[in-house]
């Protein structure tokens, strides 16, 4: 028991404005680990496959593997987080990603470093859905919006500058510095989370509300139906019921056999293995859903399952990304095959992109607050269509500036669609369901740039050296997502619509 009390001790409470400050740099910080991790690696591989002497398909298993762990575990994360607190997933999380990039930065062998990708896509999957989990129940459901466009923008500003500094950084010390770069901020984060204690007493929305112990468990204290409606009211752990892990292992085996299936297209083409895998999707999703709409205790709970809105905001995230990086996959293939340009060029021409995701977010928040997530989501969608458009000119006379402007296009529209689809996901879902509003979000951000590749590289086989296919291909897929665009919440439902948990309401204001 004494051991237990120094335990309590040895943590910190912080005071309710210090820890809405502290959960948005963690959620930032956290996402740009991951952002960074993803980019740096895709210039070091080359070098890797070099110095381990390995074949370009083994090295591709760097990549892919940590892809299939990630996806396949978002969800049933998110739900951990749901159930045992935001805060602590996360620390366990970060913690994790940390320690696996420093043993990959000390791998003897490739064998070695794809293990130990995997076990970077296992806590992986820990700490994203967690970034926004800890948003939702940090911020109430009306100032989602802004938190939520600096995360984005950070995710930007990383993806920009991940080329530069991993290209850097291999010139100068090899490819295991891309991986024992984040480790530190990984650690000392991931100590942070574990060790400061969320406040007694939260604002939310104005309102003063009390969050349990970290860790601590509500049926412990009143019994399972107390505990859940803890959980809801503060926005901390949920408790009802076991953990769904049949409905887990479904969805896992859903999500998996569909990345490994698009993962595989670009390199092996549409065979009979490709309609296996989609079919052991079809029917592993086909039996995800059966079992939730039955489960006692569901994975995904009915006010997201159920939810049309929360489909059509990811739904239109899948197709935004799958256009947005089908374009920069089809784009850049183009820009080095047939204008001849080095990767670092390449990256020049593509920087308007990258400039307007971190100037358009804070933007779209703004807008997403003023005009409703329908009409932002529809102008998001638009310049996002007429940027994969403009970029489907392109020829061999096509210069900078005619580049420069399809790209800028294309980071102004994806920018305003992630922030605006991302708010919608996770305030829609209750406080108690962040997580797994979270972890739906970032599957259909994984699994939307995996269909947009597969999708172009399929069709540049068919036009080689145009470009023109492919990227009409994507516009139509974008246009999909504006159609689903109709379906969001118009401005003057925007928050109204949403299912409200008490932690969003907002009577006499007691705070700063």
């Amino acid at each position: 028991m004494s051991t237990v009390r120094s335990l309590k001790g040895a943590h910190r409470t912080a005071t309710p404005a210090t820890h809405r400050r502290v959960t948005l740099a963690s959620s930032v910080v956290g996402a740009v680990i991951v952002a960074l991790d993803g980019t740096v690696l895709t210039v070091a591989q080359p070098t890797l496959q070099r110095d381990l002497h390995a074949s370009f398909a083994r090295v591709q298993w760097t990549s892919t593997g940590y892809l299939i762990a990630v996806a396949g575990l978002l969800v049933f994360a998110g739900r951990l987080g749901d159930r045992h607190g935001h805060q602590r997933v996360f620390g366990l999380g970060v913690l994790g990603f940390g320690v696996a990039s420093a043993g990959i930065g000390l791998a003897p062998g490739l064998g070695w470093v794809i293990a130990l990708r995997v076990a970077q896509g296992v806590f992986g999957a820990l700490l994203q859905p967690a970034t926004l989990g800890m948003l939702r129940t940090a911020f109430p459901a009306d100032r989602l919006a802004m938190p939520i466009a600096l995360r984005t923008s950070a995710i930007g500003v990383a993806a920009a500058s991940g080329p530069l500094l991993g290209g850097a950084l291999v010139s100068q010390f090899g490819w295991r510095a891309v991986f024992t770069l984040n480790v530190l901020p990984a650690l000392v984060l991931g100590v942070l989370a574990l060790t400061v204690r969320p406040p007694a007493a939260t604002e939310t929305g104005g309102a003063v509300t009390s969050v349990p112990e970290a860790g601590a468990s509500a049926e412990g204290r009143t019994g399972a139906g107390a505990g859940a409606a803890a959980g809801a009211k503060t926005g901390g752990p949920a408790a009802s019921g076991p953990l769904d892990m049949p409905g887990a292992g479904l969805l896992t085996v859903a999500l998996v056999a569909l990345v490994h299936t698009l993962v595989g297209i670009p390199d092996s083409g549409w065979t009979a293995a490709t309609a296996f895998g989609l079919t052991v999707t079809a029917l592993a999703g086909a039996a995800f859903v059966r079992r939730e709409r039955r489960a006692p205790s569901p994975l995904v709970p009915i006010d997201v399952l159920g939810s049309a809105t929360v489909a059509a905001a990811l739904g239109i995230l899948v197709a935004a990304s799958a256009a947005m990086f089908g374009t920069l996959f089809t784009a850049s293939s183009f820009l080095q095959r047939t204008l001849g340009l080095d990767p670092l060029e390449t990256g020049v021409r593509a920087l308007p992109g990258g400039v307007m995701m971190v100037l358009g977010a804070p933007v779209a928040a703004v807008l997403l607050r003023r005009f409703g997530a329908r009409a932002t989501t529809l102008a998001g969608t638009l310049l996002l269509t007429c940027g994969v458009l403009l970029l489907s000119r392109l020829d061999a006379a096509s210069t900078a500036v005619d580049v420069g402007a399809g790209f800028l296009l294309l980071g102004t529209g994806f920018a305003t669609v992630m922030v605006t689809a991302t708010a919608v996901v996770v305030r829609q879902a209750s406080a108690g369901s962040a997580g797994v509003a979270g972890g739906l979000q970032q599957t259909a951000m994984n699994i939307g740039p995996v269909l947009g590749i597969a999708a172009a590289a399929t069709l540049l086989t068919v036009t080689p050296g145009s470009v023109g296919l492919p990227l009409v291909t994507l516009a139509a897929i974008c246009t999909a997502g504006t159609l689903l665009a109709l379906r969001l919440p118009g401005h003057k439902n925007t928050v109204s619509t949403a299912r409200r948990s008490p932690d969003d309401a907002a009577p006499a204001r007691t705070g700063p």
